[in-house]
């Protein structure tokens, strides 16, 4: 039998799991997808918006291929912790996938960008998902206005959920401190920005225009913005995504040209060609960002012109992208962010090291949807399978769980995960509310039966 580690149990490491138990070229493969969480599903679980139902839902095909015959979970696992090298997997598992995608945020570099107030997109999210690490940190949203920087994805589902009432929030999964804490927000404002123009922002359409079908909320745009862009007064030769989200967009700037849109509670405007130089404070506090008007360059990007406007914000999030970290053990692109490879291979000093691989975030870089991890996972579960012969002849532990478990470590297996589901649909039941996500270290290992 080969035995495989998965690092990682989001997407990229459920497909390479899929990819590899699934096919029948090396039909006498085991996995065990670990990871340093107790519940398994990634960003799936901890980064999609409580309010997209539909996407979330995905969590039931991932579940189908961990509850494989010859896949198993292992959660509460951290590689790096306990002397868990990846020198050591590899005395436990013929061959290490690392699916461990890019888990720091990138910074503005600006000054003021520490000051109380000023943070990531990350660590919100991660605080309205319920992520373990996120359970000590608190958002009172006291503020009256809101600067989200950057304009794909991650702004707006933060921009979203900050403009969204309580009542509609009610139903999803989010926790039920991050819960009061938005029904008594005081946010009126939230301005999502970008540093470029509309035909070249990141957002996916579907995305981009639930924001205008917010009932509590109306989205505001800028003509003068607008008139900077080439491309907005006639978006033709743009790809099909950017062409779309155009067109959205100029349907709000037409809406707000007839003064049909009822006044609303809250305020999304969505600002461009504003790039952030400094986040401002007052009193030991952000109370705004300074940014600098800039203009298209002529060569798809944009350049500045000396012009700055200040924005009045209690509240700044930066959603300007991922980086991936090192792993200790492993070689690292500190430039690119991303471990070294050949079609998933990890290279070390340029050479392929038998038995390590990857796949996702940390192969490819932030880049690509959920669905784009399949191709990759299955690039990387080839290269594997090439390898398979050579790799089956080398030694391993007979039982990989026993040897983590003398090593210190407390494996969260799938009946614990299942128990954790129970115990949040009942704190749900009790909170009258659907399925409550448990927002601690301690509650969860709890749940799981690790008192």
């Amino acid at each position: 039998m080969l035995r495989v580690a998965v690092i990682g149990s989001g997407p990229s490491g459920v497909y390479t799991a899929q990819s590899l138990v699934e096919q029948t070229v090396v039909p006498d493969i085991q996995v065990h997808v670990l990871d340093r969480l107790p519940c398994p599903y990634g960003l799936v679980r901890y980064g999609v918006a409580p309010d997209h139902e539909k996407i979330k839902s995905l969590q039931s095909n991932l579940r189908t291929v961990l509850e494989h015959e010859r896949v198993g979970f292992v959660g509460n696992v951290e590689v790096g912790a306990r002397g868990l090298t990846p020198g050591r997997l590899l005395e436990l598992y013929h061959a290490v996938v690392y699916c461990v995608g890019a888990a720091r945020d990138r910074r503005l570099g600006v000054p003021g960008e520490d000051l109380p107030g000023s943070c990531s997109a990350t660590e919100f999210v991660s605080w309205y998902s319920a992520h373990p690490d996120a359970a000590d940190r608190a958002f009172v949203l006291g503020a009256r206005s809101a600067v989200v920087i950057g304009v794909g994805n991650v702004a707006v589902d933060v921009a979203r959920i900050l403009a969204r009432g309580p009542q509609e929030l009610h139903p999803t999964d989010v926790p039920e401190g991050a819960l009061g804490a938005l029904a008594a927000s005081r946010v009126r404002e939230v301005h999502m920005v970008g540093r470029r123009g509309p035909s070249q922002a990141k957002f996916t359409t579907k995305e981009l225009r639930e924001l205008g079908s917010l009932p509590g909320a109306e989205v505001a745009v800028e003509p003068a913005d607008l008139a900077l862009d080439p491309a907005f007064a006639d978006p033709a030769g743009l790809p099909a995504v950017n062409r779309r989200n155009v067109e959205v967009i100029r349907g709000w700037a037409g809406e707000m040209a007839e003064a049909t849109r009822e006044a609303r509670e809250r305020t999304i405007r969505v600002r461009f060609f504003l790039r952030p130089v400094e986040v401002l404070g007052e009193g030991g506090r952000v109370a705004g960002v300074r940014f600098e008007r800039t203009v298209p360059d002529g060569a798809g990007g944009v350049r500045g012109t000396g012009t700055y406007e200040d924005v009045e914000a209690q509240l700044v999030l930066r959603a300007v992208g991922y980086r991936g970290v090192p792993l200790p053990g492993l070689p690292f692109d500190a430039a690119r962010g991303t471990v070294p490879h050949a079609a998933g291979r990890v290279l070390r000093e340029g050479v392929p090291s038998p038995g390590e691989y990857v796949a996702g975030w940390i192969k490819r870089g932030p880049t690509g949807v959920i669905g784009t991890n399949r191709p990759c996972a299955k690039e990387t579960a080839g290269s594997l399978l090439e390898d398979a012969p050579a790799l089956a002849r080398r030694a391993v532990a007979d039982d990989p769980l026993a040897a983590l478990r003398a090593w210190g470590h407390r494996p969260v297996e799938w009946p614990g995960w299942l128990a954790i589901e129970r115990a949040e649909a009942a704190l749900g039941r009790r909170l009258g509310r659907g399925s409550v996500k448990i927002p601690d270290w301690p509650g969860l290992l709890k749940a799981a039966g690790q008192t």
